[in-house]
């Protein structure tokens, strides 16, 4: 019995350095959002940190429609960076679960 929860712990461990390690892989993984006329384009990386805007010259003159543009722009690239992020660490943490019956996390 006690092998059987020292095997696990250790799988545990294991689990946790491995979601650490994508974690910090995502720091490298870039994803790049453009608005759909391409006057503003956005690169996140797959930890939802802003690694780069490049705005056009057209949209400075208008305030707000910059402020617009980044708003949509921004969620877009916000939320693609999060699904990736989890898909990533879900795939991470379930390949390294333990067998526990009742505890299916990860269906």
């Amino acid at each position: 019995m006690f092998g059987d929860l020292m095997g696990m712990m250790g799988k545990l461990k294991e689990t946790q350095a491995k979601v650490e390690a994508t974690k910090e892989r995502l720091n490298s993984v870039y994803i790049d959002e453009a608005s759909s006329d391409g006057l503003l384009k956005i690169t996140v990386t797959g930890n939802r940190a802003i690694k780069s805007i490049d705005i056009s010259e057209d949209l400075l003159q208008d305030k707000e429609q910059l402020e617009d543009y980044l708003i949509l722009t921004l969620n877009k690239a916000i939320e693609k960076a999060g699904n990736v992020h989890e898909a990533e660490v879900a795939a991470v943490a379930k390949e390294g679960m333990p067998n526990i019956p009742g505890m299916d996390l990860f269906k």
